[in-house]
């Protein structure tokens, strides 16, 4: 009798746990949704006017309105994900470009002149 009674006291252990187990919910409801990465379309690149470019650290100052990213409007120095932009971009230029999501949008990962 004791076989059944064990097998009776797991059965009854598991009927009962399982339907709770199946109920958890892991979805973090209220939890801002994840934005996707970043895609190379027109639709995650913002406007930006190049206030300066600094060799030496690095960096291109921008002012910029709203990014796609979430990023408020205003004037920041961003790193640059090639050196050679630094030669290539002037004070004054307007641009379109990307951030990388990794790094909290601090490096321009991509960019392209606004006519």
């Amino acid at each position: 009798m004791k076989p059944l009674l064990t097998s009776t006291l797991i059965a009854l252990a598991f009927g009962l746990t399982a339907p709770v187990m199946a109920q958890t919910d892991h979805s973090m409801h209220g939890m801002p949704a994840a934005k996707p990465a970043a895609t190379g379309t027109q639709a995650d690149m913002g406007n930006g006017l190049v206030k300066k470019v600094d060799k030496a650290k690095g960096t291109i100052t921008l002012t910029h309105g709203a990014l796609p990213n979430g990023m408020p409007p205003m004037t920041m120095a961003y790193k640059v994900k090639d050196a050679a932009w630094l030669d290539q971009l002037k004070a004054g230029q307007k641009i379109r470009f990307a951030t990388d999501p990794a790094d909290g949008g601090m490096t321009v990962l991509r960019y392209e002149l606004v006519k």
